[in-house]
C-alpha cells in the first residue's frame, strides 16, 4: 500500500511540474489541472478507504493522525472544487493552483516522512501487501470529481465509490474531460 500511494505522489509531483511550466491561462494548463484533480480525488478516496483505517488500527495515536490527514483532504477537495468552478483564464484560477500545489505538497511530505515509516514499522507486511492490491483495484472504480461534502467514513466510501465513480466517468465522457493517465 505504501508503495502504491508513494507512486501516486510521484505522479502528482510530475503533473505539478508540468502545470508550473505550462502557460498560465492555456488549455494545456487547464487540462493538466483537471488531470491532477482526477489523480488527487482517486488517491484521496483510496486513502480514506484503506490507509486511514489502517493508521487508526496500527499506529500510536493513529486516530489523531487520521483525523488531521482527513481534514487536509477536505481542504484539498475544496480547492479542487473551486478550481472546477473557476475559469482557467481568471487570476483566481492561478491563485487556486498555487494553493493546491502548496497544500498537496505539504500533505504528501507529511505522509511520506513521518507517517508511512511509522506505519511500515508496526503493520504486518502481508497486510500492507493486501491493502496495496485493494488500493490498486480501488482506483479503477473511484470517483474522478471532488466531493468535499462527502463524510469521511470508510464504509460509506466503499459503498458509494463505485456508483459515484461510474457517474463521474459517464459525466467525464459527456463533457470531454480527459481521464488521468
Amino acid at each position: 500500500m505504501i508503495q502504491e500511494l508513494t507512486a501516486d505522489h510521484y505522479r502528482v509531483r510530475r503533473l505539478f511540474d508540468r502545470i508550473r511550466s505550462a502557460e498560465p491561462g492555456s488549455a494545456t494548463r487547464g487540462a493538466l489541472v483537471e488531470q491532477v484533480g482526477v489523480e488527487l480525488v482517486r488517491h484521496a478516496m483510496v486513502e480514506r478507504e484503506y490507509l486511514y483505517p489502517t493508521v487508526r488500527d496500527h499506529v500510536a495515536e493513529g486516530s489523531q493522525w487520521a483525523a488531521k490527514e482527513l481534514a487536509e483532504h477536505a481542504e484539498i477537495e475544496e480547492i479542487l472544487q473551486a478550481l472546477q468552478d473557476s475559469e482557467r483564464d481568471q487570476k483566481t484560477f492561478d491563485q487556486l493552483v498555487l494553493q493546491l500545489v502548496t497544500r498537496v505538497t505539504v500533505h504528501m511530505c507529511e505522509e511520506e516522512q513521518p507517517l508511512f515509516p511509522r506505519l511500515q514499522a508496526v503493520c504486518p507486511a502481508d497486510l500492507l501487501e493486501q491493502l496495496g492490491e485493494k488500493v490498486r483495484h480501488g482506483k479503477t472504480t473511484t470517483p474522478t470529481r471532488p466531493r468535499p461534502q462527502l463524510p469521511d467514513s470508510p464504509l460509506l466510501n466503499k459503498l458509494a465509490a463505485p456508483e459515484l465513480g461510474m457517474i463521474d466517468r459517464i459525466r467525464d465522457v459527456l463533457t470531454g474531460r480527459r481521464r488521468a493517465r
